[in-house]
């Protein structure tokens, strides 16, 4: 009997002392109409489209989406303390795209966009900031300050770039809704397959594992 005690004790401890299960990365993409699925099905919006595919390489990871149509840099820093969670792990910074729209001065984006990355790098989250650029009916001066807003703000902070959230997107109508501005499901999926190892590459140097 005292070796059976002996052994179940062995076996508790064993058990107290084995790690437990890590938690799941949490990836918080922050944006407007493009990452919140405007005109979409249920399911079928950028973080949604992003979360399965990262699980299906292998990912353990929760993608948020904090996708709010309509909402230009400032309505994203304004919301910021209350979409992110605290306990994010990385975020996706894909805003700017409706201060182009509306004329914003480039400037006034840039400014607002660089508060957004330092809140995000004071919270200890890896971050990938996603690019926009601007329409040409905007003008090429226009066109110049507001394209180069996300190059300088990656230098500047230190954080992965992608260059442009829509690339192989804009300009095909055969990827976008009717609007000609939003991604249909396909054109989500070119998103997403584009955007990937950059996304993998943020979560990677956040654990400090191996891409899977």
């Amino acid at each position: 009997m005292a070796v059976q005690a002996g052994a179940l004790a062995l076996a508790a401890a064993l058990a107290f002392a084995a790690p437990a299960a890590a938690k799941p990365l949490k990836l918080v993409a922050l944006g407007d109409s493009l990452t919140a699925g405007y005109g979409l099905p249920p399911g079928q919006a950028f973080p949604d489209v992003l979360a399965r595919e990262l699980k299906a390489k292998g990912w353990d990871v929760e993608v948020v989406n904090a996708g709010v149509s309509g909402d230009t840099a400032a309505d994203g820093l304004a919301r910021f303390d209350w979409s992110v969670p605290e306990d994010a792990n990385a975020i996706i910074v894909e805003l700017g795209a409706n201060d182009m729209l509306r004329g914003a001065d480039p400037a006034a984006t840039e400014v607002t966009l660089s508060h957004i990355l330092a809140k995000a790098r004071d919270a200890h989250m890896a971050i990938l900031l996603a690019g926009m650029r601007a329409a040409p009916n905007y003008g090429v001066d226009y066109q110049r300050r507001f394209d180069a807003i996300y190059p300088a703000l990656a230098e500047k902070f230190g954080v992965t770039l992608y260059p442009f959230f829509l690339e192989g997107v804009a300009g095909d109508q055969a990827l976008q809704l009717s609007d000609g501005l939003h991604p249909n499901r396909a054109g989500v999926e070119r998103i997403v397959e584009g955007i990937l190892p950059s996304v993998e590459a943020v979560l990677a140097k956040q654990s400090g594992e191996l891409i899977p």
